[in-house]
């Protein structure tokens, strides 16, 4: 169903989202030049590699559901704190949203 590739298609751009909410965390919040560097490209760099081995389709180590649901809460919720934290509350809603709706639509369709 067409529905179904759209709604991984847009899992993906919030996966995307959710690295650039921290990087734009990282650069407004930090304090100094070697702070916003090290948040603004370590934190995005964290999320990816801890997703990337256990959480994405294509994980290394496989996580229980339980498990796994607890991580995407966390990779998910992270970004939207961070934009919350950095000044952007009304984005910062749009993307939780985004994603419970998502996740929600991938529970239906089991993705």
């Amino acid at each position: 169903m067409i529905l179904q590739h759209i709604n991984l298609a847009i899992r993906f751009l919030l996966e995307l989202c959710a690295l650039a909410s921290l990087a734009y965390w990282g650069f407004v919040t930090g304090k100094g030049a070697a702070v916003k560097f090290f948040l603004g490209i370590g934190a995005p760099i964290l999320l990816a590699v801890i997703w990337g081995v256990f959480g994405s389709p294509k994980a290394k180590i496989k996580l229980s559901l339980p498990l796994h649901l607890l991580l995407e809460l966390i990779v998910f919720g992270m970004p939207a704190l961070a934009l919350y934290a950095a000044g952007k509350p009304q984005l910062a809603w749009i993307y939780g949203v985004c994603v419970v709706l998502n996740r929600i639509f991938m529970f239906i369709w089991k993705q």
